[in-house]
C-alpha cells in the first residue's frame, strides 16, 4: 500500500506517467527489486529527485551532504559495518537529535532494525545512496586508533599473535582478526581515506612511529607499542610475500587489496636501519583515472607546445623534476591523449604503477637482467609508434632512447634535473653527443607540485613585501591581484589545503637553443635563450596560480624560487 501510494503521489506530481508507474509496480513483483530501484534503473527519475521525493512522501528531512559533526562514533560502533552498506544505512546526529539517515525510508524492516540496536525513538532522515556510502566508508572504522592500541596491549606476548595470508577481502568487513592484523589493516584503511601516498613505519630506541605522507607533507598518526615492533614487520612482510626471517637486508615487495570496494595496489620498501627495519608503503589507487592534458594545468603556450611535440611522429619529450614532482601523472595524461587504435604504444617503466589498457607496459626487473637499455633494446623490435622510458638513468638509455627518435619514434621520458634548461646539461653530462641532442629533443618540461587552497576555507589577505618581493612581484605589479591564505577546516583536515597541482616550465628546443647545446653553453645562457624564445619560468608559472586564487605564495615558494640571473631577464 505504502508504495503504491508513493507511486500516486509520484504520478500527482507529475514525475512519472502512469505507465511509467505500471511497469515498475510489475518488474518490482516480478523481479524481486524495489518499486524505487526499478524507477533508477530505467532512469525515469535521478537518485537526487528520488531521495528528495521519499523526503516529502514520508515527511522526513532530506540532506544533501553529511558533515563531520553529524558523525557519533559511539553510534556506529553499535552496527556492523556490513548492514549499514548492505542497506545504505547509518545513524548519525541531525539537529542535536539521534537520526537513522536512510535512501529507502519505505523499506521499515532496516529502519527498525537499527533503532532497537540503538535503544529506539530515533528519528528517520533521507539522502541519496552516494552520500550514505560514502559517508559510511569515510568514517567507518572508526577513528579507532586508541582502540585498537589498547587491544594489542591485552595481548600477552607477540609469540600469540596468528599471522594469516592476506585474501582479496575487504579490509573493513575484516572486523574479528587478531590485534596486530586489525592495527595494520587499521593503518592501510586510515590512510586510504585520508588520501595518503605513503605509509612509514619507523623504529626507534624506545619507541614505533607511523606516519602518512599526505598532498607531499609528512603526518604523525601513532606510536604503537614498541615491543610488538617484531609483530608488526612480520605482518607487513607476509601480506607482501617477503621473506619474514631475513632482517639483514633491503626487501622490495607488493600488496594487492581492497579498501572500501577500492582496488589499491601497494609497493613495500623495507630497509634495515639501526633499531629494526623501517617500512614504506606507496598506495597507488588501480581504479584512478587521469586528467586530460587541457586539465592539469598548463597555459596556453605551455599547452601548444607540448600538443605540437607529441603530435610529431619522432623526436623526445623529457619531462624533468625530482623525485614525487608528479612526472609520471603527467607522461600518463600524455600517454591517454596518444591511446587510440591506430598506434602501438610500448613503455618500460621501474615500477609499472598503472595499468593503461592497450599499452604493452614492461616491467624493468634488473635481478635477471632486464634493465631500461636491454628492455628498450627489445622494444624496438616491436614496431611501436611511440615508447615511453620511465626514467633515463644512465647513457646506454639515454643513448638508445635517441636512437629511437632519430629512427622515427616518439619517445616520451623523464629526467632528475632542477629545471628544463638544466636537461641538456645533464645529457651532456652522460657522455652524449651535443648534436645527437640538439638533433633529437624536440622540448622539455620541467614541473613541481604544489598545494591548493582548500576552497571552503580560504582567506584572502596583504602580503608582506618581503614575500612579494620573493615571488618577483613589486607594490606596483601586485596591485589588483588578490592573494588568498590557508585557513583550515573540517574538510582540509584543518591544513588548509587539499589536493595538489603542478606548475610547468617548458622549453622548445628553436634553432638558439640548439647552437647553444652544440656549443656546450651553461644553464645560465640555456635559461636565458629560453626566456627569450618565451619560456615561463616555474615561479613565473607559480605566481600564475597564485593570481588565479589556486594556492599560496609560501606553497610556491617552497618548491620554486627566482633563478639567478632571472630578474634582469
Amino acid at each position: 500500500m505504502a508504495k503504491q501510494s508513493f507511486a500516486d503521489f509520484l504520478m500527482n506530481a507529475g514525475y512519472i506517467t502512469v505507465q511509467q508507474a505500471h511497469e515498475c509496480s510489475q518488474e518490482s513483483k516480478q523481479a524481486g527489486i524495489s518499486f524505487e530501484d526499478c524507477l533508477l534503473t530505467k532512469e525515469y527519475l535521478s537518485p537526487e529527485l528520488l531521495a528528495q521525493q521519499l523526503a516529502a512522501f514520508t515527511h522526513f528531512p532530506y540532506l544533501e551532504s553529511i558533515s563531520e559533526k553529524m558523525i557519533d562514533l559511539t553510534l556506529l560502533a553499535k552496527v556492523p559495518l556490513r548492514f549499514l552498506r548492505e542497506h545504505a544505512i547509518m545513524p548519525i546526529i541531525y539537529e542535536g537529535q539521534p537520526t537513522i539517515l536512510t535512501t529507502r525510508p519505505l523499506q521499515f524492516q532496516p529502519i527498525d532494525e537499527i533503532n532497537l540496536l540503538l535503544g529506539g525513538n530515533l528519528i528517520t532522515a533521507v539522502a541519496t545512496e552516494k552520500i550514505i556510502v560514502e559517508a559510511v566508508n569515510r568514517y567507518y572504522p572508526l577513528e579507532g586508533t586508541k582502540q585498537v592500541i589498547e587491544e594489542l596491549e591485552e595481548e600477552r606476548a607477540e609469540e600469540g599473535v596468528a599471522f594469516e595470508a592476506i585474501d582479496e577481502r575487504d579490509l573493513l568487513t575484516m572486523e574479528t582478526e587478531a590485534p596486530i592484523i586489525k592495527l595494520v589493516n587499521h593503518v592501510l584503511f586510515q590512510a586510504a581515506k585520508r588520501g595518503a601516498s605513503d605509509i612509514h613505519i619507523e623504529p626507534f630506541e624506545k619507541e614505533l612511529s607511523i606516519r602518512y605522507r599526505i598532498d607531499g607533507i609528512m603526518y604523525h598518526v601513532m606510536n604503537p607499542p614498541k615491543r610488538i615492533q617484531g609483530a608488526l614487520v612480520s605482518r607487513v612482510k607476509i601480506m607482501a610475500g617477503l621473506n619474514i626471517a631475513e632482517k639483514r637486508i633491503p626487501q622490495d615487495g607488493r600488496i594487492e587489496i581492497k579498501i572500501a570496494d577500492k582496488a589499491i595496489d601497494i609497493r613495500v620498501s623495507v630497509l634495515p636501519v639501526v633499531f629494526g627495519e623501517r617500512i614504506v608503503m606507496r598506495l597507488l589507487d588501480k581504479t584512478r583515472s587521469f586528467a586530460r592534458i587541457e586539465e592539469i594545468g598548463m597555459s596556453e603556450r605551455d599547452l601548444r607546445i607540448v600538443k605540437k611535440t607529441i603530435a610529431r611522429p619522432n623526436g623526445i619529450f623529457y619531462i624533468t623534476g625530482p623525485t614525487g614532482s608528479g612526472k609520471t601523472t603527467t607522461l600518463y595524461s600524455i600517454l591517454y591523449e596518444l591511446n587510440t587504435p591506430d598506434v602501438n604504444i610500448v613503455t618500460v617503466e621501474d615500477p609499472v604503477e598503472y595499468q593503461m589498457p592497450g599499452i604493452g607496459q614492461v616491467q624493468v626487473r634488473e635481478k635477471v637482467g632486464l634493465t631500461f637499455a636491454s628492455a628498450l633494446r627489445s622494444i624496438l623490435r616491436q614496431d611501436p609508434d611511440i615508447v615511453m622510458i620511465g626514467e633515463t638513468r644512465d647513457q646506454e638509455t639515454a643513448q638508445i632512447a635517441i636512437q629511437a627518435a632519430l629512427t622515427g619514434h616518439l619517445v616520451l621520458s623523464t629526467l632528475h634535473t632542477n629545471s628544463a634548461p638544466a636537461s641538456i646539461t645533464r645529457l651532456i653530462d652522460m657522455g652524449l653527443e651535443p648534436f645527437l641532442i640538439a638533433s633529437s629533443v624536440v622540448s622539455i618540461c620541467a614541473q613541481r607540485l604544489v598545494r591548493k587552497l582548500c576552497i571552503k576555507c580560504k582567506q584572502s589577505y596583504q602580503p608582506s613585501l618581503e614575500l612579494l618581493r620573493n615571488i618577483g612581484l613589486t607594490a606596483d605589479t601586485a596591485r589588483g591581484i588578490i592573494f588568498y591564505q590557508a585557513v583550515g577546516c573540517e574538510e582540509c583536515n584543518n591544513t588548509g589545503y587539499k589536493g595538489r597541482m603542478a606548475i610547468f616550465e617548458i622549453m622548445e628546443i628553436s634553432p638558439e637553443i640548439a647552437k647553444l647545446t652544440m656549443a656546450r653553453a651553461d644553464t645560465t645562457l640555456l635559461r636565458k635563450q629560453a626566456v627569450q624564445d618565451g619560456m615561463t619560468l616555474l615561479i613565473e608559472d607559480g605566481v600564475r596560480k597564485i593570481k588565479q586564487g589556486l594556492t599560496t605564495i609560501e606553497e610556491v615558494l617552497s618548491v620554486a624560487a627566482i633563478e639567478q640571473g632571472a630578474e634582469e631577464i
